[in-house]
């Protein structure tokens, strides 16, 4: 593998500064990563695999993806992944899923739903003790943003989670990185071109969210670190609103 770029340096900083913050990885952890085939996935397996050779902990990983019957038009093909995979070094699993119905139609959740019971369940196959997740700082405030307008709640994705009372936890290393960073970093590490893309990217209310955060970001600049950074600091003084019921 190629030298690191600079993009790259500066994404294994925040991933380093996210371990360090929230324990994410420890001595002898057995991690599952969920690699779907897009940048983000393909950037947390590269780095992750690159900080192997000089950690202070020692790990192990394992790439999984999970090929569903939803598939978009430019979709990373299993070989590529496969190849990509052998040039890393890193073990690997495949897993079909169906996800849709008779109709040939599925949901978000029904599709989310089967994806993870997957990967839980290939976890539990390996003797894995957590699973990493692509999922970066614009996931986390485009969540928190989703939780707070369609559902009522302030509720985001934790950077570590654990599961089944401690037997599994979800990690997710890029949650201090932009999508902005692994976009460039994917162009200049020449992933694979066809990336994979969820068909229903440019309809859904993530994209609406994103959107929305784009829009106020050309008046203030900060605005993804403020809502970022909101979850930590919430002032329980000035929330004293009941819930007034539907």
């Amino acid at each position: 593998m190629r030298p690191l770029s600079r993009t790259g340096n500066y994404i294994s900083t925040r991933i380093g500064r996210a371990i360090a913050d929230y324990k994410l990885i420890e001595d002898k952890d057995k991690i599952l990563v969920a690699v779907s085939g897009g940048k983000d996935s393909l950037t947390l397996l590269t780095l992750l695999n690159e900080r192997k050779k000089w950690a202070p902990v020692k790990y192990e990983l394992i790439a999984m993806h999970v090929e569903t019957d939803f598939r978009c038009g430019g979709c990373v093909h299993t070989k590529v992944l496969k190849k990509f995979f052998k040039d890393l070094g890193v073990k690997y699993y495949f897993k079909k899923v169906k996800v849709l119905d008779k109709d040939k139609k599925t949901s978000c959740f029904w599709c989310s739903w089967n994806r993870r019971k997957a990967l839980f369940l290939a976890a539990d196959k390996f003797g894995c003790n957590k699973i990493a997740m692509g999922h970066h700082k614009d996931d986390i405030i485009e969540t928190l943003l989703l939780n707070i307008f369609y559902h009522g709640e302030f509720a985001a994705m934790n950077p570590s989670q654990e599961l089944f009372k401690g037997k599994l936890t979800i990690i997710r290393p890029l949650c201090y990185v932009e999508e902005e960073n692994m976009r460039k970093f994917a162009k200049e590490s020449g992933f694979p071109s066809q990336m994979c893309r969820c068909p229903n990217a440019d309809t859904s209310k993530r994209r609406l969210m994103k959107n929305i955060v784009k829009r106020i970001e050309k008046d203030c600049e900060y605005v993804k670190t403020n809502v970022f950074r909101s979850v930590s600091r919430i002032k329980a003084d000035y929330i004293k609103i009941k819930d007034e019921g539907r």
